[in-house]
């Protein structure tokens, strides 16, 4: 099948790796490589995989696409990108988020879907350190994903949802998943129709009935409705990192915990979501005063 192209006219600054950051597993993703202007991602649309391939030059997105799902993915192409976006509903003159807008004018609020290709990584991410979430899926990629259509060999398909549902423990535990969340990541993959369905209702009503699904809860559901459906307001609770993250930034407070962290962004309501992913591409910590805890190796055992 012949590539097929795309010209997307932008209609104000994109990074597009700030944009497209919360998609990729770390540096090292099978399916998702990054660079300052440019992208490549494999995925699975409804008609099909493709391997898009994005350039930005100045007010211009030139995308290339290959595979049976070519021309679904360069439709999706304007909100992956964020171009319905609305950084401007942001009016603050709290001066941390402000010099982040100011800062950091590219980076929007785009839909990543499908939904599962974002869900399934955040399952494995649940309880364990990042680089160790990022080996584990990789492995999944590299044992059952495919290699992408079209002419780059760098990167794979995402297992498809049917192959993940059907897997057995023991193919997962040679990733480092334990038997846990290998039942979480079967119980997403089973359900990826029915989560598909769930976005038409809004982030709000999606994060309430994906957490009632067993090994989602309100962690999962809003990391996922944040990438996928790129809700500005979506606040993620349960996440070990964030409260302190926020607190630091917008009170110069140490320590804070949920309850703490909603106080702080309550001026915030309705654009919530857009300032923690403003914390997250420019904020910073407050000092580490312990070592960071060692990572697992579940594989070896």
């Amino acid at each position: 099948m012949p590539a097929r192209h795309r010209t997307l006219r932008l209609s104000r600054p994109l990074d597009l790796a700030l944009t497209l950051g919360r998609l990729r597993r770390g540096p090292h993703d099978r399916c998702l490589r990054l660079a300052p202007a440019e992208a490549l991602r494999a995925t699975r649309t409804p008609t099909g995989p493709a391997t898009l391939a994005i350039a930005v030059r100045g007010d211009r997105a030139e995308a290339t696409a290959w595979g049976p799902g070519a021309d679904h993915a360069l439709d999706g192409l304007p909100d992956l990108l964020g171009e319905h976006d609305r950084p401007d509903d942001l009016v603050t003159d709290h001066p941390v988020v402000a010099d982040l807008r100011r800062r950091l004018p590219g980076l929007r609020l785009g839909r990543a879907g499908p939904v599962v290709e974002v869900m399934v990584p955040v399952v494995i991410e649940q309880k364990v350190q990042s680089v160790e979430a990022y080996r584990s899926y990789a492995s999944l990629v590299d044992r059952f994903g495919e290699p992408a259509p079209g002419p780059h060999r760098e990167v794979r398909l995402p297992p498809p949802p049917e192959r993940l549902a059907g897997l057995r423990y023991p193919s997962y535990h040679p990733a480092g998943i334990e038997r846990r969340r290998a039942e979480f990541v079967r119980t997403v993959a089973a359900r990826s129709s029915a989560l598909e369905h769930l976005v038409a209702l809004g982030a709000p009503a999606f994060e309430a009935r994906a957490a009632s699904l067993p090994g989602v809860g309100p962690w999962t559901a809003a990391e996922t409705a944040a990438t996928a459906l790129g809700d500005p307001d979506t606040v993620v609770t349960g996440d070990f990192g964030l409260p302190r993250l926020v607190a630091w930034n917008l009170a110069g407070e140490r320590a804070a915990d949920d309850a703490r962290m909603l106080e702080l962004l309550e001026p915030f309501r309705g654009q919530r979501g857009r300032v923690l992913r403003l914390l997250r591409a420019g904020g910073r910590y407050p000092p580490r005063r312990a070592p960071r805890a060692a990572t697992r190796a579940i594989a070896s055992h």
